[in-house]
């Protein structure tokens, strides 16, 4: 399997490389490729030097699946030129998530409706991947009606120039600026760019993204999207309110046997997710489960993901071990 990790030497880009090594996936010949000012220079995956190359040598060199994690504008360019050469992209960016040709994937969920014509596959984004592993067991069995839900997200969704920035905040030093605003002991709520009504996109996010995975637009979805000075992943707060009665037990019960969920939710003994756990794992942590007394039907939850694994590199990985497994590619 001739694998291309276009963005090989991002953040995103050196789990991808992680996570293909950890999942020991059938990698024959990798093609890392990043910016031109990378072409040349060397990684290191799995004990054997390579070369990273440029966009249009890897497309020349006709990979089986490409794992994409460069931008938009990247993907939108270059992901059509792999499907060409007969290519499956699987792509980070949010160039095609929402592009009605294009399946929008979290294989726990969704993974099956995919077949050989799929060329390009869409990978969500982290905040949303997260919040639909825990919640599509529970709008199966009871049918979500409304989602609220409040994000803290680590600086590491924003990429290296905010780890940089907190780095020297923390040391006191003046350095680029990846916020408009310090980070250190600070809240920004303002992910992305605003929108015309108000939101930023990475709301917006959350509330497309969910609708389309979920396969259902009656969903009603409102999100605030929080940046936080923390490292480890993305936490969110999270209020659903159902059209059918449940109990709480069951819910327990049911993400408990989902795949993908880990059930930490014993507060007598101080047992919730955090994200300085979650950092580095794979899995989705959910806690803090507990009714909303203050209108019919509704839960509350607190859902922790690794943004940079889960959120990104594992899922785009899991999708490409789904397409091998079941012989798309």
């Amino acid at each position: 399997m001739k694998v291309a990790v276009v963005g090989a030497t991002g953040m995103v880009g050196t789990v991808m490389l992680q996570v293909l090594a950890e999942q020991n996936f059938p990698v024959s010949t990798l093609i890392p490729v990043a910016s031109e000012r990378s072409v040349g220079k060397e990684i290191n995956y799995q004990g054997k030097a390579y070369p990273i190359v440029s966009m249009q040598d890897a497309v020349n060199a006709q990979p089986d699946i490409a794992l994409f994690s460069a931008g938009g504008n990247t993907s939108l360019e270059w992901a059509p030129k792999f499907e060409a050469v007969g290519t499956t992209v699987i792509d980070n960016s949010s160039a095609w998530r929402m592009d009605h040709t294009k399946k929008l994937v979290v294989p726990e969920i969704n993974a099956n409706e995919l077949t050989r014509t799929d060329k390009i596959i869409a990978n969500p984004n982290c905040s949303t991947i997260q919040m639909v592993v825990a919640l599509a067991p529970l709008h199966k069995k009871y049918k979500i009606k409304r989602i609220v839900v409040s994000t803290y997200q680590s600086i590491t969704g924003t990429g290296v120039k905010a780890v940089q920035q907190l780095e020297n905040e923390y040391a006191g030093q003046k350095g680029e600026m990846a916020y408009p605003y310090p980070i250190h002991r600070n809240a920004l709520p303002h992910c992305d760019v605003f929108e015309n009504n108000g939101y930023t996109k990475e709301e917006m996010k959350l509330v497309r993204e969910t609708q389309k995975i979920l396969d259902d637009k009656s969903i009603a979805i409102t999100a605030t999207a929080i940046r936080i000075p923390v490292v480890g992943g993305h936490s969110e707060s999270v209020n659903v309110e159902f059209e059918n009665d449940f109990d709480i037990d069951e819910v327990r019960k049911l993400l408990h046997e989902s795949p993908g969920v880990i059930v930490q939710d014993n507060p007598d003994v101080n047992v919730y997710p955090m994200p300085i756990y979650a950092e580095g794992k794979d899995d989705v942590f959910v806690g803090r489960i507990r009714r909303d007394g203050s209108q019919p039907n509704s839960l509350n939850m607190w859902i922790v993901s690794d943004n940079l694994r889960k959120g990104a590199a594992t899922n785009a990985v899991q999708i490409a071990q789904h397409l091998v497994a079941n012989k798309l590619v």
